[in-house]
């Protein structure tokens, strides 16, 4: 059990090791060209002077797809539960959710730019949002109802207020398929916001800059300011498991579910 932790870390480090020198081998024994594929020493070498500009990019997409994944978040959690709770809600709310999936970020952005405005973030915001609400929406509601009616039943034999209930049985089994849609939510919520840059607004994200490196064929300094967007998604994720984690603690919860 106590090799466990260390297995999970070592694992996608060796497999990271292990492509990047694939991949450092590949462009030198084959002489690929830097606009075609950038070895890794060239793409770190970037990475490292462009640093303070990747830096501030990174601050800029973050807080965008922070906020898209609070509020897009907060609001599918609301949705679910009265979706959940009123069958008339969750008729509509299906085929509205259904249609926000296949929303594509490449049509919905530049509309966006143009309703709210090119010289602000909120388009970006909107966009992140939107990617975030549909996965939280649908995890939830599927763990609304993983409540067995024989424990509904038995709530209401023994007079539980509706807060009772929800405290002791319904957000218990809720709360780890939450966490699930949580997960998928924050990576989605970052990969909408940088692509919602590449197509307009104030150029402040990892995307806006990532357009402009390569449309200047600097594809090294594309390949940077990529990295530096894996960065950004990878430390959501991990904030997001840290969250579930440090929740699970204090509520005693299993393994999540979903």
């Amino acid at each position: 059990m106590s090799g466990r932790p260390l297995e999970r870390v070592l694992a996608p480090l060796v497999a990271v090791v292990v492509l990047l020198l694939a991949w450092q081998g590949l462009v030198v024994v084959a002489r690929i060209p830097a606009f075609l594929l950038p070895s890794p020493a060239e793409i770190g070498r970037e990475l490292v002077a462009m640093w303070p500009t990747v830096s501030r990019a990174l601050l800029a997409t973050g807080a965008n797809a922070l906020v898209g994944l609070v509020v897009g978040a907060l609001g599918a959690v609301v949705a679910a539960v009265v979706a959940g709770s009123v069958p008339a809600v969750d008729r509509m709310m299906s085929p509205l959710v259904a249609g926000l999936a296949v929303v594509p970020i490449v049509a919905l952005a530049p509309v966006l730019y143009t309703m709210l405005g090119a010289d602000t973030e909120t388009a970006r915001r909107v966009v992140a949002g939107i990617a975030a609400f549909v996965p939280v929406f649908v995890t939830t509601l599927r763990g609304l109802r993983q409540v067995r009616p024989v424990h509904r039943d038995l709530m209401r034999v023994y007079a539980v207020s509706g807060a009772q209930a929800a405290r002791t049985v319904t957000v218990p089994t809720a709360l780890p398929f939450v966490f699930t849609g949580l997960r998928l939510a924050s990576s989605l919520a970052v990969i909408s916001a940088v692509v919602a840059e590449y197509f307009g607004g104030p150029r402040t994200g990892i995307g806006s800059f990532i357009t402009t490196a390569a449309a200047g064929s600097n594809y090294s300094r594309a390949w940077a300011f990529v990295v530096g967007g894996i960065i950004l998604g990878l430390a959501f994720y991990a904030v997001t498991l840290a969250l579930e984690s440090v929740v699970r603690r204090r509520t005693g919860l299993g393994a999540a579910g979903g």
